[in-house]
């Protein structure tokens, strides 16, 4: 793909997603959600693999019905109060509808089943802007629309999320389906706080996109997608294993890192709102979800890479791709958890 187009679509994703920020107007913020989606789908397909258009059809077909369902229950608000506003959804249907379709949006259970597939079919350059910066415009929508929402719906989606996301990823032998179940696990904390403290998820939000940035640019770098790839790692770059390793242990959640903070914060929260036996729900999913991190890190750290391999050897050269972005948020995944007061001063 041609240097100028890139950059055309990449400057598109940063207009769709500043137009949803920006908008109080539900038309506004549909508009900001379409060109999002749009600028994202010739970066999905220009491989031109069966599979990264497979991907691709998959990702516009879902996106597409849950902009169709959001501008559907909009325009009926809009035409039983008479407004636009994005914070007077008035009827309990109609916001209960619209929190659906964002969720499918972003992926939350059990809205969830495009999301391993899509992510699989792609690269993962692709993936980390699928997995992060997609994630930003319809998560500002949900957070706008929290404060009305009922709190059952909230809790079931969080819950829901947070155990497809553990159960999920158990079986997976791919990365990137692996990350996807991760998402749609993080995605479900973020749900679960959303009612009661709303600025945790904006904190829980950006601590979720620097980890998953960090994944994904790590195993870009060693041009890993199998778990049986990363065995591999350790003889071409111990370091960049080790930080690997620290970085899954991290999304996994691991009290020294910067994951342990905000599932530490979300538990406590829930706890003050009496909410013991959905708090002790969250922290048995964090298990799920540690487990198949764990089984990462024992394939990066503790085996030797098996003779029979079938994936394409990494040639022993020196990556061309950039290594400061990947150091920063390696750094803010693993460093953070000291600073977590000055962190939750900063989204309050």
């Amino acid at each position: 793909m041609s240097p100028y187009v890139t950059f055309i679509m990449l400057t598109s994703l940063g207009l769709g997603t500043t137009i949803t920020f920006a908008s109080s107007h539900w038309l506004l913020a549909w508009m900001g959600l379409e060109i999002n989606t749009l600028a994202i789908i010739p970066l999905m397909a220009q491989h031109h693999h069966p599979r990264a258009v497979e991907a691709t059809t998959k990702y516009f077909l879902t996106q597409a019905t849950a902009a169709a369902l959001m501008l559907f229950t909009t325009t009926s608000n809009a035409w039983i109060t008479g407004q636009w506003d994005i914070q007077q959804l008035s009827h309990p249907t109609i916001t209960t509808i619209t929190i659906l379709a964002l969720g499918l949006k972003v992926g939350l259970a059990p809205m969830h089943f495009w999301l391993p597939e899509v992510l699989q079919g792609l690269d993962l350059t692709t993936g980390l802007i699928l997995s992060t910066w997609q994630k930003l415009a319809p998560m500002t929508l949900i957070y706008q629309l929290s404060s009305g929402v009922e709190q059952p719906l909230m809790i079931t989606l969080g819950v829901m999320s947070a155990l497809v996301g553990g159960w999920g990823g158990l079986n997976q032998t791919q990365l990137r389906k692996i990350l996807a179940y991760s998402s749609i696990a993080h995605m479900g904390w973020m749900m679960i706080v959303m009612k009661y403290l709303p600025n945790l998820m904006i904190m829980n939000l950006m601590i979720y996109i620097i980890m998953t940035s960090s994944a994904f640019m790590a195993l870009k770098m060693t041009t890993a997608t199998k778990i049986n790839t990363l065995a591999t790692g350790w003889t071409k770059a111990p370091i960049l294993t080790m930080l690997t390793m620290t970085t899954m242990l991290s999304l996994g959640g691991l009290p020294p890192l910067t994951g342990f903070m905000p599932k530490w914060m979300i538990l406590q929260e829930l706890t003050k709102q009496d909410l013991p036996l959905i708090a002790t729900l969250m922290a048995m999913t964090a298990l799920l979800s540690l487990f198949f991190y764990l089984r990462l890190c024992y394939a990066m750290t503790l085996t030797i890479s098996p003779n029979t391999n079938n994936a394409k050897t990494p040639w022993r050269l020196k990556s061309k791709q950039m290594t400061m972005p990947l150091s920063i948020t390696m750094i803010m995944t693993a460093m953070m958890l000291p600073v977590t007061p000055a962190v939750m001063a900063m989204t309050t």
